[in-house]
């Protein structure tokens, strides 16, 4: 049975190397002369750039830590990083996150924290209606609305009101009132999912995307301008025929090109948003962090990525990050502000970064994904395919996911 996959990011990397596993015979067709998507670097003064945010891999998920140092590249080729991150919190650097930062705050405005922990302790029953509604129902008004609302409204350039709370599940840590009593009375510690990662010996992240590709038939430079059903047969480009198409490319985008596609779908993809990112990649003086965060509206840059704090040895390179297309004279004016950076060494305006999660998110995605799944052998995956806030280790349990489901499925036709 023959597998085409648009696109060779994460998701189709992984399912790709799943489905061989099983016997299929799988092509990837990759539009540029690379594969990894957003999460390929590219080397800049000897050094790997994360062009597109500072991508790094951990799994709460033992499959997928399996596959992973089992299957791709095994666990002595990497080596492991402690997340250090601190906030710039009016003015003053505390920890990450912040809801475990109240004795800190305290050393500098007493008042403030004070009403941050009596709201945290009244809040009650949560509210998903909005995003800034959720941020209040679940860490208090004050912290909510001192952070963590202009914060999200930052990164995600959209009002809180106007937003989901959908993408939260994993990507914040949510403490109950115990871990937060415990941080008043103790201390307590970064519980992201990726407040320990690991990241490649060569301290290059497309080591890892390149053994992830390995003897994988890719065909790149092939951009994908269509796909059509033809004979119980899915034709791609007029010329490659599949009994299954995966397509890893954006929602919005991939439906433009399935030939037939009903009107409605395609206004359906129109109302879905996302935001593109700016990054610049700088020398610097070093610092012993691996992110530390802006949520002051004045700085342009929400976040620093300390990417020479994920290489063994440690090098003084820092990512500034901001959403949105800016110019290079735009991101070098406002790193004038941080006297640590001290030299652009390049920069990167990305496509797709983050998917948005706006009232319009709901509804249009659902019209995209039933038009999909009601197809025969066509299915949608990861990141921007599936229109999810996904980790790089998320997409590859997504794409396992899957090829489990395409798997059964065709047990059961035969």
């Amino acid at each position: 049975m023959k597998i085409g996959i648009v696109g060779g990011g994460i998701s189709g990397l992984s399912a790709g190397k799943l489905l061989k596993e099983k016997g299929f015979d799988v092509t990837i067709f990759e539009h540029n002369t690379v594969v990894g998507g957003i999460a390929r670097t590219k080397y800049v003064n000897d050094a790997a750039y994360h062009v597109t945010g500072g991508h790094c891999f951990n799994s709460k998920h033992p499959e997928v830590l399996d596959f992973v140092f089992k299957k791709v590249m095994p666990i002595e080729n990497w080596h492991k990083v402690q997340r250090k991150s601190h906030i710039n919190f009016k003015n003053h650097f505390v920890s990450y996150p912040i809801e475990y930062a109240m004795k800190e705050i305290a050393d500098f405005d007493l008042e403030l924290a004070t009403n941050m922990v009596k709201d945290y302790f009244d809040t009650g029953t949560e509210d998903r209606s909005n995003l800034a509604n959720w941020f209040r129902s679940k860490f208090g008004r004050t912290l909510a609305e001192e952070y963590f609302i202009p914060y999200n409204e930052k990164i995600w350039n959209q009002k809180a009101e106007d937003m989901l709370p959908d993408w939260v599940e994993d990507k914040l840590p949510l403490p109950d009132k115990s871990g937060f009593t415990k941080a008043l009375l103790k201390s307590n510690s970064d519980t992201m999912p990726h407040s320990n990662f690991y990241y490649p010996n060569s301290n290059n992240q497309n080591s890892f995307i390149d053994s992830l590709a390995e003897n994988l038939n890719i065909q790149f430079e092939c951009q994908v301008n269509s796909v059509k059903r033809d004979s119980g047969k899915w034709v791609i480009n007029e010329e490659h025929h599949f009994d299954i198409v995966i397509n890893t490319s954006p929602l919005n985008v991939f439906p433009r090109i399935i030939s037939d596609c009903p009107s409605v779908i395609l206004e359906a993809t129109s109302l879905l948003k996302y935001n593109k990112v700016t990054t610049m990649l700088w020398k610097t003086h070093g610092t012993q962090d691996t992110w530390t965060y802006y949520p002051q509206k004045d700085s342009l840059f929400h976040r620093h990525i300390h990417l020479g704090n994920f290489f063994v040895p440690q090098q003084n390179l820092t990512i500034t990050e901001a959403v949105g297309e800016h110019s290079y004279e735009t991101m070098v004016n406002e790193g004038k502000r941080f006297d640590y950076l001290i030299e652009p060494l390049d920069y990167h305006v990305s496509d797709h970064a983050y998917v948005v999660f706006d009232h319009n998110y709901k509804n249009s995605r659902k019209v995209v994904l039933d038009y999909i799944q009601s197809q025969d052998g066509l299915y949608t995956l990861g990141r921007f395919g599936e229109w999810e806030y996904y980790n790089m280790d998320i997409c590859i349990k997504s794409a396992m996911r899957l090829v489990d489901e395409i798997f059964v499925n065709i047990k059961s036709q035969t």
